[in-house]
């Protein structure tokens, strides 16, 4: 088992492209579900992103065949790490700002040191505590002046939570998988079954609103299909696999700051002072679950 605070070179730099790929996500998606069927988009940028995370497989000699035995727990893996995940969050996405809406979907660290206490019998140590109690008072401090506009939009506060809490239960899970095969493998297939579910959910629930995107909404789809599921999904779940989950989600609390700047950059969303005393707090949730200790300190 990883330290929280042992972190590999290459474990640092996959963190920081993903926070970078992540972050600037949030106002990409904002723009491509604007006044296109939100699902349909998710969808497409499935389809495409799938074959081409096929290729990354088949290029680094990666097995496709899951064991008989082990189906179960995929599909376990699969609904609370993209079943419920994707559909929610991108409904949450067209409800809410981008930068809410990813405050929101962040609030998974906290939702999942509690799972980890509750179900999966984790320790936690007083600092990793204080990490997340200093991420969930960001997350409150980042959604202070929405606070009037969201009791107007509970489905879309619903949606968002409710997709926090999946992947909570997900990074738990895929931390306690006894499945034997490798975590690009398991990324692949929750993908597929997770692309054929969304697409029969768009033509379920959107099939009159179908319509060829613009120019803009293909941007969108693209970066989601490249960044999101050949890169960000498959690096996340072998951090997810490999590091304990507070330390894998809490590293990643920054996806929603930049989230929110972005958003203010590119979409004119209004920055409060709330938003920049966020980034402080978030860097110390970071630092007190990460930061080194001493010898001592890590031997008792």
């Amino acid at each position: 088992m990883h330290d929280a605070r042992q972190l590999s070179r290459k474990q640092i730099l996959t963190l920081i492209i993903l926070t970078l790929v992540w972050g600037m996500n949030w106002p990409i998606l904002k723009i491509g579900v604007t006044g296109y069927p939100a699902i349909t988009f998710r969808s497409i940028s499935m389809w495409i992103g799938w074959p081409l995370l096929g290729l990354v497989l088949w290029q680094m000699k990666v097995p496709f065949k899951v064991p008989r035995g082990e189906w179960k727990e995929l599909l376990l893996l699969a609904t609370s790490n993209m079943f419920v995940w994707h559909v929610t969050i991108i409904l949450a996405v067209q409800d809410l700002s981008s930068g809410r809406a990813a405050i929101l979907g962040y609030t998974m660290p906290i939702f999942s040191a509690v799972m980890g206490v509750l179900f999966f019998k984790a320790p936690l140590r007083p600092r990793a505590w204080l990490g997340v109690a200093l991420a969930g008072l960001a997350a409150l401090l980042l959604l202070w002046h929405e606070l009037v506009d969201l009791s107007g939009k509970p489905m879309g506060v619903f949606m968002a939570l409710l997709a926090a809490a999946a992947w909570a239960l997900g990074t738990q899970q895929i931390r306690h998988t006894k499945m034997t095969v490798p975590t690009l493998t398991i990324v692949f297939w929750m993908t597929g079954m997770t692309t054929l579910l969304m697409s029969l959910l768009a033509i379920g629930f959107e099939l009159d609103r179908w319509a060829m995107p613009t120019a803009t909404t293909w941007g969108s789809i693209f970066y989601n299909a490249i960044g999101v599921f050949v890169f960000a999904q498959a690096a996340w779940l072998g951090l997810a696999r490999s590091l304990p989950p507070l330390a894998s989600s809490l590293s990643v609390m920054f996806i929603p700051v930049l989230g929110v700047f972005t958003g203010a950059w590119w979409l004119g969303e209004v920055l409060h002072w709330q938003d920049w005393a966020a980034v402080v707090l978030v860097v110390a949730a970071i630092a007190s679950v990460l930061w080194p200790v001493s010898t001592a300190s890590a031997a008792s």
